[in-house]
């Protein structure tokens, strides 16, 4: 199969980006809709509603937002004000979404954790976009650093590149497995599991930031290297109770 992979039906090149990207909107819903089903939500379907619109409007805002923080210094003409239109960012829509849960919470008067019902179908989005990401090659912004590293795939354009796509995928199977293994665990506390995603998922993009051809730096870091620090900071009181507990536990083992 090439990369950038684009089928032809009836004549007519498929965007598979395009296509990967609704799907995993309509696939991570109804798997949320299945979980909440069989859960004892205490969050009511008004406010629930409210709250999933407060999220909607929130990673719209934040995906554009950091999608044009990735790359900030652009010549202003036409066709860059167009293309900056459809710039966008998981990373700017998960902590956007975040914010405009909160601010939706906060209108409403709701004070009940609500991360936890949408981590699993996030992360299962997140991997069928990841996929089209993939498929897309240098088409989207998604690709590494030219690399020896066995992994190195040709991804269009002739070189070898670390497909990040692929190892970002390969890391949610891991983290949704995780997440799976200790529910015993974060089930006594409502929302930690959702923070536990959020930490975990953005420590990773930390890192494989460095693998990526960024071009805007501040001070060493990515604008999306700079988000990751924002959102450690933003869960550092949960960040800090995990590692205090898992020091005592291990001392307690001793």
């Amino acid at each position: 199969m090439k990369i950038p992979f684009e089928p032809i039906i009836f004549g007519t090149a498929i965007n598979i980006h395009l296509v990967l990207e609704y799907l995993a909107f309509f696939v991570g819903f109804q798997y949320y809709i299945r979980l909440r089903s069989a859960s004892n939500d205490q969050i009511s379907g008004t406010n629930r509603l409210s709250i999933i619109l407060g999220a909607v409007v929130g990673a719209l805002l934040g995906s554009r937002i950091m999608g044009f923080l990735e790359n900030p210094i652009i010549e202003l003409n036409t066709q860059n004000l167009i293309a900056l239109i459809d710039v966008k960012t998981i990373m700017g829509g998960l902590f956007g979404g975040l914010l405009g849960v909160e601010g939706a919470k906060f209108i409403i008067g709701e004070k009940q954790s609500s991360g936890d019902l949408f981590t699993f179908p996030i992360i299962l989005g997140i991997m069928i976009g990841r996929l089209g990401c993939f498929l897309s090659g240098i088409k989207e912004f998604t690709y590494g650093v030219e690399t020896k590293f066995f992994m190195g795939m040709d991804l269009g354009d002739g070189l070898y590149r670390h497909p990040i796509s692929l190892y970002e995928i390969i890391f949610l199977i891991l983290l949704f497995i995780f997440l799976t293994k200790i529910t015993f665990y974060t089930k006594n506390e409502i929302g930690l599991q959702f923070k536990i995603f959020m930490i975990s998922y953005f420590g990773f993009r930390f890192f494989i930031e460095f693998l990526k051809p960024n071009i805007f730096y501040v001070l060493g870091l990515s604008s999306i290297q700079w988000l990751c620090v924002t959102c450690w900071l933003y869960y550092f009181p949960t960040l800090k109770k995990l590692i205090l507990k898992k020091t005592i536990t291990t001392i307690k083992n001793q």
